[in-house]
């Protein structure tokens, strides 16, 4: 399955923004602010712009965007501009609203069950939820051996077993196994001939991790597999569905 790069919103994701962002205070909140959430957005923060507005950051899904409520108790939802056509509050909702829910998403994936991929050294972090029988997956895999390879970039394969009926048992044999990147590499290089040999009795261990990593993967938005994260310059976190196309895949892995 090839999905094109994504940052859709979604119910999962409403329920990550709410664990990670400040709520303006519900006591003080206008009507138009709370028509506003009823309607699926979420109200983080209040922030001050001058002018006779109150501004609000919030965010739809994961996308961040300013409400400027005006002196009538109506709500504007948009971008403010200056004189030059310049975008005024961008780097406020950077802060107030894009960076938190980088912030909870990435910490989140830093505590699920990986296998590692390459150097622990890697200068860069990409993880990606795999399940051990999807083409797609072995292709990124494929794909990301020339920066893998070389220590510039270290895979972390959040695995899920969701694709065939044995993908869990598969899955379950890389995590239990007694070097799981060993195991990965095995699962990958013999993909076209079956891949590793599914577990006979899946462990208690690795099937919580293995519900737990596909639970986390939907809070993420995502659907199937291979969903990719990788932290940008800025430290928010960059979503793509599917195997890259090349200029994603290089946005993905930086330089060689």
């Amino acid at each position: 399955m090839f999905v094109p790069r994504s940052r859709f919103p979604s119910l999962f994701s409403a329920t990550l923004l709410a664990m990670a962002l400040l709520p303006a205070h519900a006591d003080d909140r206008p009507a138009a602010l709370q028509m506003l959430e009823r309607q699926g957005l979420t109200i983080a923060q209040e922030f001050d712009v001058g002018g006779g507005l109150r501004a609000f950051a919030a965010a739809a899904g994961d996308r961040p965007v300013a409400v400027y409520l005006t002196g009538d108790g109506n709500v504007i939802v948009g971008t403010r501009l200056d004189a030059n056509g310049a975008a005024l509050d961008e780097a406020t909702l950077q802060r107030l609203v894009a960076k938190p829910i980088s912030d909870k998403a990435w910490a989140q994936l830093e505590a699920a069950t990986w296998v590692q991929d390459g150097s622990a050294d890697a200068p860069r972090v990409v993880y990606t939820f795999s399940d051990p029988n999807c083409p797609f997956c072995n292709r990124f895999w494929k794909a990301a051996r020339p920066w893998v390879d070389t220590g510039k970039v270290q895979l972390r394969h959040v695995m899920v077993g969701i694709l065939k009926a044995d993908s869990q048992a598969k899955a379950a044999a890389i995590l239990d196994a007694s070097d799981p990147s060993a195991a990965l590499q095995q699962n990958e290089q013999a993909f076209d001939r079956g891949g590793i040999t599914p577990a006979k009795r899946t462990s208690d261990k690795a099937r919580t991790a293995l519900e737990d990593n596909q639970m986390l993967m939907m809070s993420l938005g995502f659907r199937g597999t291979p969903a990719i994260l990788v932290r940008d310059s800025e430290g928010l976190v960059q979503k793509y569905n599917g195997m890259p196309q090349p200029a994603a895949l290089a946005e993905i892995m930086g330089p060689r």
